[in-house]
């Protein structure tokens, strides 16, 4: 029930915050049952339990010593969803999205809106009471939450709900545990109610999370006879876990509107945009989202983020992206010219631009939503420890307290990010500090102090939606005063009075600076690597970048590619999150396992190398290239096995297969030989291994040669590698026929290899061979001007990523002025579409995306090269294949290759199966074959079938 191994336990030491604390072990509940039996085997062998779902907490609420109860595993459904009465009842481990998508069906949503939406799930929104972009028109967490069932600290069961007079009057008569607690917390709340009510931040603002929410149950019946019913849900909101453990609970859905418009105003200085806010929100907005210049130029270094920067105009350093929403679209567009209106003659901001296309508002609000991971991983000369980040006073009070922040920001020579809610006078500030030398912590802890002071100097809350947690916990005595915290422990108290669940969060908290995952003790890993890490600083900057934000955790129908492993397990150590936390544990410290860690090994087991991470991380993690350097130090260390290598040789071995193609086909495919191949190499017998051609490429191209090929002023090098070569050399034929339709005169090189399996595998001294062959033979034709063009995606784009890399120093500059001439095939036909000649086709195409291509460059030219030729195309939305070269051909791997194609891939193939499919990917044309018996053709041979 309890998983006590090392590598559980390591993954499980830190969430979102700044903090890290290796747990004794942890759970994965999957019914109620479950959770009593733990709470009984709490109290009984004396430990803690610490509640989890997403671990996306800022404050270290996920993080404890005792045991982790992660609810995301298996308890995640929807149990049921009532159109008429528009109430949902879900488990805790259910995503907040996943929510929406089955509330949608029907026109309704479940209200709040963190920037986690698509991993963040209801229990964590409860425990910290989230709320969100749209909080001025939903609120929070708390207004949504109609009724809980929860196991208490001695393992019993209570339903909590509003009640009538007649029902809390039965509830405080039960003897039991919840008996106990309506009756004790009646009197608690009876005894210091005036206490409660002037201690309490401004009832103004919206998002006030400061401490347990008494002020909350004043507002009800029997205190206030015209209040709404008694609901003690509303205290377990925000309650961190302290109190009780959620098993489910019955949320209010919203009706959707049937418009909505978005607009940016633009600006020169934070105090106009925040003077803005104030005007803004008097048109009744559903969101006003404040982001900064430095989340913006951090949006040029992510490649999924740059392309969301469309509706900025110029270089503002601040922006409000304002959303409208309502039922009469006019009306709409009135308000958004009538606000624009305002602000111009105010002379507030500069641009004003106004969106209402659908796509084009997901990816502004894309790109807000980022903000938080691109803010966490600007690496370590860009640190922002989490521990003032959500302070909220009320909205008109804004900018008088954004100037007093700033005078604390220039007192102690720092600078600040301020982004997020303006609307609800919640702005998420990160001061820059580098809390891994003394001088930073103390500034840290200083600033901590002074920050308190001023948010109570405006009846403010020191937390708005992210919770007191470890980080705020200790400064809770600033806001509500010493007063308070007696009641706070009397409030824990009555309903854990062992202090079973989540000790040391709102009560009797640590020192701020106790567990922090960076502190002046922190050791940075140094390894010897073979990869330079030129763009992170060193390898051991690369291991820090991960901020926890787990992005990595979103599921398929979500969207995007990141991470595979993880959309088909579930699990932690699948995650990028979970592998880089790992990474970054066994290279650091006093006694380093570095390459000889089982665990890391392990976690990376199921890693495809598909590198969605380096893209679709906010900070940009890139787990593939962290993977195979961690294999290249592990094989130095303990050896290299048969099966590890025998991808890696495909350039010795395919030359001597291909000598008689008949017989190796026939062998491979044979039953013996399937049972020889899966003993041997670990191929899975179930797999179909790619059959050789009967004539390689470089035959069939010499034959072409003597026939007249093109020749031509303008010349190209085609680089054809090993698979092409010798298993599909009719796609590198097509792709000589259409440059030379396009009058391009083709070179073949000799190369045929660049390094990808050796680096996919982790034999990078191999790899480095590669890589110096490649860069001698391809010097006299980019000297030359000459492009270089790929077929195969990941090995043309070996050439622009993992060169610069592998590269000594003195052949980096040449390494990147080949990276800068290296074009996949369709990238080179969409430069130059000019030259295809024109088609009269119409046919339809579904295109499944490389990963490596969608990561590091995109589908767009994939689609424009299609387009430019002739076809209607339809990119399918499917992430990765499963495959991932030789991942999915092995025993250990095939289930989950199949479980990931299974996600979406081959469920959309099955679905349309009249159009032509299109995949650029060679491992990706055989995943579609084996799992949906489809052929897939590459671009080139597309193109090739209607222009010539």
């Amino acid at each position: 029930m309890i998983q006590r191994d090392s590598l559980t336990r390591h993954l499980y030491a830190q969430d979102a915050s700044m903090y890290q604390e290796v747990p004794e072990g942890v759970s994965f509940p999957k019914t109620i049952s479950d959770i009593r039996a733990l709470v009984g085997q709490a109290n009984t062998h004396k430990f803690s339990i610490t509640a989890r779902s997403a671990g996306t907490s800022l404050a270290g609420q996920a993080t404890g010593g005792g045991v982790i109860m992660d609810v995301s595993r298996y308890m995640d459904h929807v149990l049921n969803l009532d159109e008429a009465s528009k109430i949902a009842h879900v488990q805790p481990g259910v995503i907040r999205d996943t929510l929406n998508r089955e509330a949608g069906i029907y026109d309704l949503l479940f209200g709040p809106d963190t920037a986690t939406t698509n991993r963040c799930m209801i229990g964590g929104m409860i425990g910290n009471n989230s709320s969100g972009s749209f909080s001025i028109k939903y609120q929070t967490t708390r207004e949504h939450t109609l009724e809980v069932e929860a196991v208490l600290s001695d393992g019993s069961v209570a339903y909590f709900k509003p009640l009538t007079p007649e029902e809390l009057e039965a509830r405080k008569k039960l003897d039991n545990l919840e008996g106990y607690i309506y009756r004790s917390m009646l009197k608690l709340i009876e005894q210091n109610r005036e206490l409660i009510e002037r201690s309490y931040p401004h009832k103004d603002i919206i998002r006030r999370n400061t401490g347990y929410a008494l002020d909350k149950l004043v507002e009800m019946q029997p205190f206030n006879p015209k209040g709404r019913k008694f609901n003690l849900c509303e205290l377990l909101c925000g309650s961190e876990g302290t109190l009780a453990m959620t098993v489910s609970a019955k949320l209010n859905l919203i009706p959707k509107d049937e418009h909505k418009l978005v607009v940016v105003p633009q600006f020169e200085s934070l105090d106009e945009a925040m003077k803005a806010a104030v005007h803004i929100v008097g048109y009744e907005p559903a969101a006003v989202e404040l982001v900064d210049y430095i989340i913006m130029d951090a949006t040029k270094g992510n490649i999924e983020q740059r392309k969301n920067r469309f509706f900025l105009e110029g270089e503002p350093r601040y922006i409000l992206i304002t959303q409208l929403e309502g039922n009469d679209l006019k009306e709409l567009q009135q308000k958004a010219e009538a606000l624009s209106k305002t602000l111009k003659e105010k002379s507030l901001g500069y641009a004003y631009p106004i969106i209402t296309d659908v796509d084009e508002m997901k990816r502004v609000w894309d790109l807000r939503k980022a903000g938080l991971g691109l803010l966490m991983g600007l690496g370590k000369d860009g640190r922002s420890p989490s521990f003032c980040e959500d302070t909220a006073v009320r909205v008109q009070d804004l900018p008088e307290y954004v100037k007093e922040f700033e005078r604390i920001l220039k007192k102690h020579d720092t600078h600040c990010v301020f982004y997020a809610h303006a609307s609800v006078g919640e702005l998420h500030l990160r001061p820059q500090i580098d809390i891994t030398c003394e001088a930073g912590l103390e500034k840290m802890k200083v600033m901590a102090e002074e920050i308190a002071d001023l948010v109570k100097k405006y009846n403010g809350s020191l937390s708005g939606e992210h919770g007191d947690g470890r980080v705020r916990a200790p400064y809770i005595k600033k806001i509500l005063g010493e007063e308070m915290l007696p009641v706070l422990k009397q409030v824990k108290e009555i309903w854990d009075p062992n202090y079973i669940f989540n000790p040391g969060k709102i009560v009797d908290p640590k020192p701020v600076d106790a567990d922090l995952r960076f502190s002046p003790d922190y050791i940075k890993p140094e390894a010897e690597t073979v990869f330079s890490w030129n763009k992170e600083g060193g390898f051991g900057d690369a291991l820090e970048l991960c901020n926890g934000a787990g992005v990595c955790r979103k599921l398929a129908e979500s969207g995007g590619t990141m991470c595979p492993s993880y959309m088909a397990t579930k699990e932690e150590k699948d995650s990028t999150r979970g592998r880089a936390n790992v990474f970054r544990q066994v290279f650091s410290g006093q006694d380093p396992r570095g390459y000889e860690s089982e665990e890391l090994k392990e976690a990376l087991d199921l890693c495809l190398s598909c590198k969605a991470c380096k893209s679709e991380c906010p900070a940009n993690v890139d787990m593939a290239k962290m993977k195979a350097e961690f294999m290249n130090g592990w094989h130095q260390k303990n050896g290299s096995k048969l099966k590890e290598r025998f991808f890696s040789d495909a350039g010795k071995l395919f030359p001597l297969a291909s000598i008689t193609p008949g017989i190796a086909n026939k062998a491979v495919a044979s039953k013996p030989g399937k049972w020889v191949f899966e003993k041997m190499f670990g191929i899975d017998a179930r797999r179909d291994m790619p059959a050789f051609a009967s004539k390689t490429f470089r035959s069939l191209y010499r034959k072409h040669k003597k026939n007249g090929a093109v020749r031509s002023d303008d010349k190209v090098v085609l680089f054809v590698d090993l698979f092409t070569n010798y298993n599909e050399p009719k796609i590198g034929m097509d792709a000589v026929y259409v440059l030379e339709k396009m009058d391009y005169e083709v070179i073949i090189p000799k190369s045929m290899e660049s390094g990808r399996p050796q680096i996919s595998k982790g034999f990078l001294k191999e790899a480095k061979f590669i890589t110096k062959k490649v860069l001698a033979e391809f010097e006299e034709y980019v000297e030359a001007g000459i492009p270089v063009i790929g077929l195969e995606p990941s090995e043309i784009l070996t050439l622009r990523d993992e060169f610069l890399e592998l590269c000594d120093k003195e052949e980096l500059p040449f390494a990147q002025k080949l990276a800068g001439s290296s074009f996949m095939f369709e990238e080179f036909i969409t430069q130059n579409k000019d030259r295809i000649p024109v088609s009269d086709s119409s046919n339809k195409v579904l295109l499944h995306g490389h990963c490596h291509a969608k990561a590091l460059v995109g589908n767009e030219p994939t689609v424009e090269a299609l387009q430019a030729a002739g076809y209607e195309v339809e990119v399918l939305e499917t992430g990765c294949c499963g495959m991932a070269g030789s991942f999915g051909y092995e025993k250990d791997h095939y289930e989950v290759s199949q479980d990931i194609g299974e996600l979406v891939l081959f469920p959309k193939l099955r679905e349309n199966k009249e159009d032509e499919v299109c995949a650029p990917g060679f491992s990706c044309r055989h995943q579609i074959k084996d799992g949906v018996d489809r052929v897939a053709a590459h671009p080139a041979s597309l193109i090739a079938r209607v222009i010539l």
